[in-house]
């Protein structure tokens, strides 16, 4: 048939780029079949195709035979009698209403005012942004005449075909796919901009393509810390009200959270709201170009208030954390491709909320040794078992929704001395050769000592991505080890991510099992404690030469003192303190606690003012003890303001020499004890 007006020349070209939407018009075809009333509700973000749907709507109910009636819902104005009065008035008519959203939001206008005033057997379709309110939903009279059409990007098939009849290169395809994410307007102003002769400068990162992207997702935005808080969304991978808070350095964010939330580009996930991944990789390639400065403000207030979290957050929270601390580092080329359930958007990530880990009972264990059989073969199957049954082994396997386990892990504690009754493990072997005099009698080391998938064993999966998670969180929490040693089966292809994360190379531990050699790796916490890494972390990630970066130096070679050189020490230390440069020779000044507490700065004025500070701060806390207080008293007059004798000292408290004598023991050994438990936190141990 000749289309004979522009319009209907319009309406074909329209239909003939129409792609997708196979199940959407099957349920459409199915309500012209049944001649029956019904109301479609259609809705989703701005661009993300419903006014394409109700053309292809209207088209469907010409070929039907129905009259069609289509409109802007702006044109009703007022939502009056005159507004019934446009709409159709005979039997069986297909009435399409755009941008509804005015009408929706006036309860009386639309579905209690406009459609009961149609003919019964009308069929409606309506386009908005957002879902249609409760009060539809709940409304006993709409049950079986609503039908609902929430409207989801294009999958990658229909994009490409989207792609090809708009006569974009393929050459283009990939990087415009990868950018649109199934957005059918994005995937259209890709076209035109490839339409124009640009197709070899990537269209997709066009400037014009993004902010086309913004106006028409976003709309107006109410105030600038509204687009604040929209910016801030998008550095982050899910955003809740005090983070949000904390990225806008504002006292209560509630208003723009609750602004946030209501945007039809914001989607809603168990631990927040996140916007679509292409409203966000618009948001951030919009501010990466307008403002790269805001953007990298926005990502360190993230990361600092993840290491808070994670340093007063409890244990849940700590673990979920990781996750929100890992996407920050979704652009390194380093670790990025690493990372990628988590990386790839807060969609790929919630699929790692679908798997748990547990402790491994008989039948998780079972499932363990058949994963290690299928790829290390029967000797690490039976060492599985073996470790399994050692009180220095935890076994955790990682469940599928099924229960069925996806991959699992296994943790040996070793320490200075060896393990009682272990297997025979070469693995075991070789870490404990390359510790040799790196434990002091009280550390620990944490081998890694299986780790895999059950379907793609070592390589990049939710299932490794969640292992690896969680292994972070036992080094940083649960077992609080001196050092990490971490196996590989192919070392080379992980050594730049393990370089970034500052687990070093160790050939020397490397291990053969099954026919296999493994490399090995390692992070040593008390040269880079866990706040310190984390921060390593942070910095890499926002640094133009992420390896230029480099770890906090501690001072010289830690020293490794047992408890009796510690008190030793201590005393010592506290003999001299009364004299400006008293504490410059100090065996404390090489220890763990006095480089936490000063970065592992290695000017040893600056340790010797730690290490000062330390001791004051250790006698301030039993000052303010009850039970310490007589004590503090002996310490004060002895060293920190010495009386100039044991005598003098005890005859400024008013007591006995036998009595100050112990009370002054008694002091120095509950200050002892305080330094030495801050000695064991800076280790982790």
């Amino acid at each position: 048939m000749t289309d004979h007006r522009l319009g209907d020349r319009l309406a074909t070209a329209r239909e003939q780029g129409f792609v997708g939407r196979r199940q959407e018009t099957a349920a459409f075809r199915a309500l012209l079949t049944a001649g029956d009333g019904a109301v479609v509700y259609v809705h989703g973000p701005g661009g993300i195709g419903k006014t394409a749907l109700l053309h292809h709507f209207a088209q469907l109910g010409l070929r039907a035979g129905r009259p069609v009636l289509q409109l802007d819902a702006r044109e009703l104005r007022p939502y009056g009698e005159e507004a019934a009065a446009a709409l159709p008035r005979e039997s069986g008519a297909l009435l399409l209403l755009d941008s509804v959203e005015e009408l929706v939001a006036d309860e009386s206008a639309l579905h209690r005012g406009l459609l009961p005033k149609l003919p019964a057997d009308t069929l409606v379709a309506l386009a908005a942004r957002d879902a249609p309110p409760p009060a539809w939903r709940l409304d006993p009279a709409w049950q079986g005449l609503l039908h609902t059409m929430p409207l989801a990007p294009l999958d990658a098939a229909d994009s490409a075909e989207l792609l090809r009849r708009r006569g974009v290169p393929e050459h283009v395809q990939a990087s415009a796919l990868a950018f649109t994410r199934g957005h059918p307007l994005a995937l259209a102003l890709v076209a035109d901009i490839s339409a124009q002769g640009t197709a070899e400068a990537h269209p997709a990162e066009s400037p014009e393509v993004i902010q086309a992207l913004l106006v028409s997702l976003l709309d107006a935005v109410p105030t600038a810390p509204h687009r604040a808080a929209l910016e801030a969304a998008a550095q982050v991978l899910v955003t809740t009200e005090p983070l949000l808070a904390a990225l806008l350095e504002v006292s209560d964010a509630r208003p723009y959270f609750e602004w946030l939330r209501g945007l039809s580009a914001m989607e809603y996930g168990p631990r927040g709201i996140h916007p679509h991944d292409l409203v966000r990789a618009a948001l951030d390639a919009e501010l990466r170009w307008r403002h790269p400065e805001r953007q990298q403000t926005l990502r360190r207030r993230a990361g600092a208030y993840y290491q808070r979290v994670f340093t007063d957050g409890d244990r849940t929270r700590q673990r979920s954390v990781l996750a929100d601390f890992a996407y920050l580092h979704r652009e390194s080329p380093v670790v990025g491709p690493l990372l990628s359930p988590v990386t790839s958007g807060a969609a790929e990530a919630a699929r790692l909320d679908r798997l748990t880990v547990v402790r491994a009972g008989e039948g998780g264990l079972v499932q363990a040794c058949t994963i290690a059989a299928i790829h290390e073969g029967a000797p690490s199957a039976r060492l599985v078992q073996a470790w399994a049954e050692h009180p220095a082994c935890e076994t955790y396997t990682v469940c599928g929704p099924d229960g069925v386990a996806a991959g699992f892990y296994t943790l040996l504690e070793l320490a200075a001395e060896p393990l009682p009754d272990a297997p025979s493990d070469p693995a075991v072997t070789a870490a404990r050769q390359w510790l040799a005099g790196r434990l002091r009698g009280d550390e620990t080391a944490l081998l890694v000592r299986f780790w895999m998938s059950r379907d793609d064993y070592q390589d990049v999966s939710p299932v490794q991505t969640l292992i690896t998670l969680r292994l972070t969180h036992h080094y940083l929490t649960d077992h609080r080890p001196a050092v990490t040693l971490l196996p590989f089966a192919d070392p080379e292809f992980w050594e730049p991510g393990c370089a970034y994360a500052d687990f070093a190379r160790l050939p020397a531990a490397d291990f053969r099992c099954g026919g296999r050699t493994y490399g090995m790796f390692a992070h040593d916490w008390r040269r880079t404690p866990p706040l310190a890494w984390l921060e390593l972390l942070t910095e890499r990630e926002r640094a133009e030469d992420l390896m230029t970066v480099t770890a906090p130096r501690p001072p010289e070679a830690l020293r490794v003192l047992e408890r009796d050189e510690f008190a030793d020490a201590v005393r010592d230390a506290l003999r001299r303190l009364a004299r400006p440069d008293g504490l410059r020779d100090s065996p404390l000044l090489a220890t763990r606690f006095v480089a936490a507490r000063c970065g592992g700065e290695a000017d040893a004025r600056l340790r010797a003012t730690a290490l000062r500070e330390a001791l004051l701060d250790a006698t301030a806390l039993l000052e303010d003890s009850a039970a310490d207080r007589r004590a503090f008293r002996a310490l004060h007059h002895t060293y920190l303001r010495p009386a100039g004798s044991p005598a003098r000292a005890a005859a400024l408290l008013g007591i006995p020499m036998t009595t100050y004598r112990r009370q002054l023991a008694a002091g120095v050994g509950r200050l002892t004890d305080l330094l030495w438990r801050q000695e064991l936190d800076a280790t982790g141990d």
